[in-house]
C-alpha cells in the first residue's frame, strides 16, 4: 500500500478500507462490526476518546440535523466544539470539524499518516484469521475525528452515529447525554423488520446513568427505549410528555425557517422558550431542535454554561447541508438527501407548505436497497414531470429502468416521467422543462445530492 504523504494518498489509503457505504452488503449483525476492534485501534492512538465529552445522536433519521444544531449552540455559548457527521457531500474531511470549520487538508492527511501506521501495528500484532483484523473506511474516520478532536482540546464533541448504535463505532464514546431523534423503517436488512428491533438497535448507544432523550412518538419502539433507559437507570426525557414544541406563524419569505415555542414538560411547563427561530426548513426540523434544546437544559443541569442567548443564536445560524436546501433561484432548485419514506414525507409537506402553488419537477435517484418503489409512490402524484437517474460514483445505484418500473407502477400516468443516464444530464433536463417560477426538487439519495451540489453551487450546470 502507498504510504499516506499527501492528499490523493489519503484519500486512496481510506477508500482502500472496507467501506459499508459503497455496497449494499452490510453484515451489521456479524463480527464484521466489532466494538473491541475500534477500542484496540484506538488504544493504539493513546485513547483519545476517553477524555472526550460527548453528545452521542443516534435516529432514523434527523440525526445529522440535530447534531449540526447542537455543535451551532454549543459555539455561540463560547465552547470549543467538534462535530463527526456522515455521510460527506462533497469532501470527506466535512465529516470532522471544529466550531464550523471543516478539518484541513493538510490535518486531515497528517490524521490519515497516524492511522495508517497503527492499522499496520494492528495487522502485524494480529493472526490472519483475527476479527481484529480488517477496519473499515467508518472507523478509521472515526478514530481519526476522535484523535483531531483530542488533541484540539475540544471542550465538547457531538458524535452522529453512522449506522444503528448498538455496533457503531462511535458507541465507545462516553457520553454526557444521549438523543435518539426517531425511528423509522431503513436498514431493515441490518437492524430489523419492525419498529421495536430498530428501536432496540438505536437503543443500543444508551449509557448507564447517562440522561438519554426520545424524540420517538410512535408506541412500539418509545416502549423499547423507555425499558432500556430503565434497565440502565438513565433518566429520561421523552418528546410530548416531558418536553414538546408547537410551531406558530411562518418566518419572512420562503426562504426563512421554522419559528416555534419549546415547553418542559409538555404540561405546565416549568421551562418555556418562545419564538425560537430556525434558518432550517420543515417542523421535522422544530422538532429535531426541539430534542436539541431538551439536551441543553440536559447539559445545563450538569454545569454546562449554556445562556439562552447562546441557545437561540446557535439554533439561529445551524446549517445542515443537503436538508431542504435551497441551492438555486429562478427556478428554484431544492436538495434533500431524504431517502426513505418518513423523510419522503416530511419533504413533501415543507414543498406542499412553502410553495403550494409551483409547479414542480423531480430529480431522483436511490440506493438499489432503499424502497424506492415507497418514496415514488410517495414523490409521483406530488410533481408535474418527473426525471429519473442513478449517481455515478456509487456502485449502490439503482438503474433508472428500474425506478421507471416502480413509477409506472405507482399508476399516475398523466404526467411525463423519463430516465436519463447521468445526474448532471438528469439536472438539466429538468431546467428545460421547467420556467422561472417552477420548482426543481432534487431528492432519494445522500449519494445524488453529493454528485449533484457541487454543479449547483458552482453553477456549472446550464
Amino acid at each position: 500500500m502507498t504510504a499516506v504523504c499527501d492528499y490523493p494518498s489519503a484519500l486512496e489509503f481510506l477508500l482502500g478500507q472496507i467501506n459499508y457505504e459503497r455496497t449494499t452488503n452490510i453484515p451489521y449483525r456479524t463480527a464484521a462490526f466489532k466494538l473491541d476492534r475500534m477500542r484496540r485501534l484506538l488504544s493504539l492512538l493513546g485513547d483519545p476518546h476517553l477524555g472526550l465529552k460527548a453528545i452521542h445522536i443516534a435516529g432514523t433519521k434527523g440525526k445529522g440535523s440535530t447534531a449540526a444544531m447542537l455543535a451551532s449552540v454549543l459555539t455561540a455559548a463560547g465552547l470549543r466544539t467538534g462535530l463527526y457527521t456522515s455521510p460527506h457531500l462533497a469532501r470527506t474531511e466535512e465529516r470532522i470539524s471544529i466550531d464550523g470549520r471543516d478539518c484541513r487538508p493538510d490535518e486531515f492527511v497528517a490524521l490519515a499518516a497516524e492511522l495508517q501506521a497503527a492499522l499496520a501495528r494492528l495487522e502485524r500484532d494480529e493472526p490472519l484469521d483475527s476479527e481484529m483484523r480488517g477496519a473499515t473506511f467508518f472507523e478509521v474516520t472515526t478514530a481519526m475525528a476522535f484523535l483531531y478532536f483530542a488533541r484540539a482540546n475540544v471542550a465538547a464533541a457531538v458524535l452522529e452515529v453512522g449506522l444503528g448504535g448498538r455496533l457503531d463505532s462511535t458507541n465507545v464514546c462516553r457520553p454526557e447525554v444521549c438523543l435518539i431523534t426517531s425511528i423509522s423503517f431503513d436498514h431493515m436488512k441490518q437492524l430489523g423488520y419492525t419498529l421495536a428491533a430498530i428501536a432496540g438497535e438505536k437503543a443500543g448507544i444508551i449509557k448507564p446513568g447517562v440522561p438519554v432523550i426520545s424524540g420517538v412518538f410512535a408506541e412500539e419502539p418509545r416502549r423499547v427505549i423507555a425499558d432500556r433507559a430503565a434497565e440502565l437507570e438513565s433518566p429520561l426525557w421523552q418528546r410530548g410528555v416531558d418536553y414538546a414544541f408547537a410551531c406558530g406563524r411562518k418566518d419572512d419569505g420562503t426562504q426563512g425557517g421554522e419559528l416555534f415555542d419549546y415547553f418542559e414538560p409538555a404540561v405546565q411547563p416549568r421551562f418555556r422558550m418562545d419564538d425560537i427561530r430556525l434558518q432550517l426548513l420543515g417542523e421535522h426540523q422544530a422538532a429535531n431542535a426541539a430534542a436539541a434544546i431538551c439536551a441543553v437544559n440536559r447539559l445545563r443541569e450538569r454545569a454546562w454554561s449554556i445562556t439562552d442567548g447562546a441557545l437561540r443564536n446557535g439554533l439561529a445560524s445551524a446549517r445542515s447541508l443537503g436538508r431542504i436546501e435551497i441551492v438555486a433561484v429562478r427556478p428554484t432548485v431544492i436538495l434533500d438527501v431524504a431517502h426513505n419514506p418518513a423523510s419522503i414525507e416530511a419533504l413533501l409537506a415543507v414543498l406542499r407548505t412553502r410553495w403550494p402553488d409551483s409547479r414542480r419537477i423531480l430529480v431522483f435517484a436511490s440506493s438499489k436497497d432503499k424502497d424506492f418503489a415507497a418514496m415514488l409512490r410517495l414523490l409521483v402524484p406530488e410533481f408535474a414531470a418527473i426525471v429519473l437517474t442513478r449517481y455515478i460514483h456509487n456502485p449502490r445505484a439503482a438503474e433508472p429502468a428500474e425506478l421507471l418500473a416502480a413509477a409506472m407502477a405507482t399508476g399516475v400516468n398523466s404526467r411525463p416521467i423519463e430516465t436519463v443516464a447521468e445526474p448532471a444530464e438528469a439536472l438539466a433536463r429538468a431546467r428545460q422543462l421547467a420556467g422561472p417560477d417552477d420548482l426543481i426538487c432534487i431528492t432519494g439519495s445522500f449519494f445524488l445530492a453529493s454528485e449533484l451540489r457541487p454543479l449547483l453551487v458552482q453553477g456549472k450546470v446550464d
